[in-house]
């Protein structure tokens, strides 16, 4: 007879497992490079020759210029990598962009500000549904099953070009 802690334990990890992001495996080609054109509104995902996917996006509340300043609720312009992956974030999934860069860090110093940071492309938020158009704080986002395919397809360390 099995014991009966170990049959709950299985059962709790089971649905645990369950009710976090499903995270598919890739196995196409090789995403090299992250486009987003802010005013398209557009994420594009590019191969060595062709564009592997393209995302419709929500962008910060104040779209239209580049992040300078923590709070401004812009979302940066610029070339970045990406420099984490966080399969807990608050806002289902999230992969890191690693702005500010040292030009941002000087910017922001010079207007006596914090550059602001934390800056991701990810889903909708765990604890309620997404808020309309251009409603993040400077990130990128797209549906909960956008972003389940772009952590599976992109890498640490794939450029990000962010165009007005």
């Amino acid at each position: 007879m099995p014991n009966r802690r170990a049959v709950i334990t299985t059962g709790a990890a089971a649905v645990l497992v369950g009710c976090g992001p499903r995270i598919a495996s890739y196995t196409g080609p090789e995403v090299t490079r992250i486009v987003v054109q802010k005013s398209q509104r557009r994420l594009y995902l590019l191969g060595a020759n062709s564009v592997l996917k393209t995302y419709d996006i929500d962008l910060g509340f104040t779209p239209v210029g580049h992040k300078e300043i923590e709070g401004d609720g812009k979302t940066p312009e610029g070339s970045y990598y990406i420099d984490r992956r966080n399969p807990r974030s608050a806002y289902h999934l999230s992969i890191g962009i690693s702005y500010p860069n040292a030009h941002d860090v000087a910017k922001a110093k010079a207007l006596g500000k914090s550059p602001g940071g934390d800056i991701f492309i990810h889903g909708a938020p765990n604890a309620r549904s997404r808020s309309g158009k251009d409603w993040t704080w400077g990130c990128i986002s797209v549906s909960n099953r956008e972003v389940e395919e772009i952590y599976a397809m992109v890498r640490l360390g794939t450029q990000i070009d962010l165009n007005a």
